[in-house]
């Protein structure tokens, strides 16, 4: 009796490994989204005006709750793969500003050059993963504004997902890493004591390196914060070039331009030395705000010099708002033809409501879709 039921539990021990091993060369469904439990990783304006309120007082520095931890769930490679596929990050919020983060698939109609496209891929992006790149102004008019903008990244950090991947650049003259992709948020906050104020501005060049560098980012989402307080004035690059890249990127360009962007800009610069004008207190939101509204993203202007509670808010307010989106996959048209398509994104079933995202996508690029896995493990 005994060798019997040995026989018969190896029998069935034996079937049930032969039909995991069946089930396992199974392929999924091109359309079903991927999912990987943990994956650790190593209309309306755009502009949003932070004066300093009379009288504000500090609250204690107490982050908000966190949601719960989401599976990160990505587009099977057998859609990613086929040619025009395309995903955007959508932010949908009511008129007062607050999130609107319940929404489902059949909730959004997408248009391309103003013909609907059906949605492949969905995805409520509550808490996943985002690869993040932090760029700061260190030209010599941020030498008194060094220790604000490290309080407002400090908290920008405080606030994102544990898992998510960042790095960090400093950029005057030219760019400098001064933390690669980590998910060691404290190791990117003890970088912060090597920001020092020196020389002039290369915005255009700074963008066009943190973009570059996105690429190499191990999750679909991805998105840049540049803080800075100046005008470029060195750049090899052109503002046309940054927006280009952009729209070929489709990563999400978040900007906090401090200053007055209506000061005089009218100044010889000598070295890190500016003569004559207010160009310390001179900012380019006109073409932050151009990249954030390329993109779908939001420029925060800090009128007031010295604002440290506005940087800091806004800061927050962007790594909260990562948590808040929504990815959306889709087929272009006649992707051999290439091109620039314009897109829009509407929710139909909540009237009022206002949604951000990128203006158009770039078919026939495979950075939007392609290479955002480049360096991922899935």
């Amino acid at each position: 009796m005994g060798c019997f039921l040995g026989v018969t539990i190896f029998a069935g021990s034996a079937a049930a490994q032969q039909n995991m091993r069946e089930l396992d060369t199974q392929a999924p469904p091109a359309s079903a989204p991927m999912v990987i439990p943990g994956n650790q990783g190593g209309g309306g304006s755009t502009t949003l005006e932070l004066p300093r309120a009379p009288g504000r007082q500090i609250q204690p520095n107490i982050p908000p709750p966190q949601p719960p931890e989401q599976e990160l769930v990505i587009p099977m490679r057998q859609l990613r793969d086929q040619p025009g596929y395309q995903q955007v990050t959508v932010t949908v919020t009511q008129p007062s500003g607050s999130y609107v983060t319940d929404l489902q698939k059949q909730d959004f109609k997408l248009y391309m050059d103003g013909q609907q496209r059906p949605i492949e891929f969905f995805r409520q992006d509550l808490n996943t993963p985002v690869s993040v790149g932090i760029l700061v102004d260190t030209s010599g008019s941020m030498h008194p504004k060094i220790p604000q903008a490290q309080a407002a990244i400090s908290e920008f950090l405080r606030n994102l997902n544990d898992r998510d991947d960042v790095f960090l650049f400093a950029f005057s003259g030219k760019p400098f890493m001064l933390q690669n992709f980590t998910t060691n948020h404290s190791l990117v906050e003890e970088r912060l004591s090597l920001l020092h104020a020196y020389g002039s501005t290369s915005l255009y060049d700074a963008v066009v390196t943190g973009l570059v560098m996105l690429q190499r980012g191990r999750y679909d989402k991805r998105a840049l914060l540049v803080v800075t307080d100046g005008m470029d004035n060195t750049s090899g690059h052109s503002l046309d070039d940054v927006i280009a890249l952009a729209r070929r990127q489709g990563v999400l360009i978040y900007s906090i331009g401090i200053g007055d962007p209506n000061a005089s800009g009218m100044s010889v610069q000598i070295g890190p030395f500016s003569i004559g004008g207010d160009e310390s207190d001179q900012v380019d939101v006109k073409t932050l705000r151009m990249l954030s509204t390329e993109t779908g993203a939001k420029t925060y202007n800090i009128r007031v010099v010295g604002d440290g509670v506005a940087l800091r808010s806004a800061c927050s307010e962007i790594s909260r708002e990562l948590r808040q989106q929504y990815t959306v996959g889709f087929l272009a048209p006649d992707p051999g033809a290439g091109g620039y398509r314009g897109l829009r994104v509407d929710v139909p079933t909540h009237p009022g409501v206002d949604v951000r995202v990128r203006k158009g996508v770039d078919v026939g690029s495979r950075s939007t879709a392609g290479s955002a896995y480049a360096g991922s493990p899935y």
